[in-house]
């Protein structure tokens, strides 16, 4: 076991880490006030590769591995998770769903324009009615001749403001998982309406939509995989997205503990700074260990991604954790800057904010409890 970055990968970790303290952490207080992350972001994202790692060069990717997908994860998470996000889904989600099921005619047309930043993808699988139970959802796509025609809608759809195509999963044929199948929808349709959810407790900068579709067609060339495969379509986007937030929960975690250890050795009580206070440095080296935990879960998903092993269940390991240690990192972190980490003028209320919501998408944490449980046990537990 060696876990030695290579010049590689630690080449890209030093281009995010730079582009997150020049691009990103400046901005990242006001984009949160003001609810929306500058779109511009995303044309910068793709001019320096990072919406196109772990993408083949022939469609436009950076190519590199899992590994280094997940260390510019870190970095941008570190500045704003909301930035983080555009990338897990629009690259994460999206992009590499396409990579992995799309016609060659498919890739050639999406993955060049996604991993520029010339176009973004939104992830369409949350429905008002399911989000755990998502093999329940009622968006339906029927056949219209030589196309389909699909109704319904999705919420909490990060990406979906300013997303270009949508990866949007729908029934087309009987109840349960067998009937879904997935398309890529441009959102410029006929008949696709959206509506930006404000009023978030965390993740502000993010844009997060609600998306109506009212008969829109599209042809089956929009069809991603085949017909009642959507389901697995998803299932597979979402395993590797879960190393995705996990990775971004480690940089939270990490903003958190640099943003503490600072603070507190400025900080003076009792005559001294109260980072020579022991129980200070109790919370400390809580959120230190959480890091380098989480870090190390997150690799081993990685490692398991690149090699080409099972890794579904790793992944919802280091999803659980990691969601879990951010959580705790920043309640640590706002514990160590007392009063003033509940002002906006110092960022772990945000860090705080942002680490909540990474409990309840892509899989809650009771969600995984429970899949974590059937691997160990082979039962299916309700």
């Amino acid at each position: 076991m060696n876990l030695e970055l290579s010049e590689e990968q630690a080449a890209v970790r030093n281009l995010a880490a730079v582009f997150t303290d020049r691009e990103i952490v400046p901005f990242a207080r006001e984009w949160d006030l003001a609810e929306s992350v500058d779109p511009a972001i995303v044309g910068r994202l793709g001019k320096l590769g990072l919406l196109g790692l772990t993408i083949p060069e022939e469609y436009g990717g950076s190519g590199g591995d899992h590994l280094a997908y997940c260390l510019v994860l870190e970095e941008l998470g570190r500045g704003d998770s909301a930035v983080r996000g555009i990338v897990s889904v629009s690259l994460g989600l999206v992009g590499k769903s396409v990579n992995a099921y799309g016609t060659e005619e498919q890739k050639q047309h999406w993955l060049p324009r996604l991993t520029s930043g010339e176009a973004l993808g939104c992830f369409g699988l949350t429905e008002p009615g399911t989000g755990s139970d998502a093999a329940n959802l009622t968006t339906r796509a029927v056949r219209d001749g030589g196309d389909w025609l699909i109704s319904g809608s999705k919420t909490f759809i990060t990406n979906g403001t300013h997303a270009d195509v949508a990866l949007l999963f729908a029934r087309t044929g009987g109840p349960g998982h067998r009937g879904i199948t997935a398309f890529l929808v441009e959102t410029g349709l006929p008949g696709f309406g959206r509506r930006t959810i404000h009023g978030k407790l965390g993740l502000r900068g993010q844009a997060t939509a609600e998306l109506t579709l009212d008969a829109v067609r599209v042809p089956d060339s929009a069809r991603l995989g085949d017909e009642g495969q959507g389901f697995k379509v998803a299932m597979s986007a979402l395993a590797k997205g879960r190393m995705s937030v996990a990775a971004g929960c480690v940089g939270i975690a990490r903003a958190c503990l640099e943003a503490a250890v600072k603070y507190a050795g400025e900080r003076e009580q009792f005559g001294r700074p109260i980072a020579g206070h022991q129980l200070v440095q109790d919370l400390l080296a809580d959120i230190a260990v959480d890091v380098e935990a989480a870090r190390l879960l997150t690799w081993k998903v990685a490692d398991l991604v690149d090699r080409g092993l099972p890794f579904a269940t790793e992944s919802s390991v280091a999803k659980l954790f990691a969601s879990e240690a951010a959580v705790r990192a920043a309640n640590n972190a706002l514990q160590v800057f007392g009063g003033y980490g509940f002002i906006d003028e110092y960022p772990v209320g945000k860090y705080l904010r942002d680490a909540r919501v990474m409990t309840l998408y892509e899989g809650t944490s009771q969600i995984h409890k429970l899949l974590i449980g059937r691997s160990l046990t082979g039962v299916n537990a309700f």
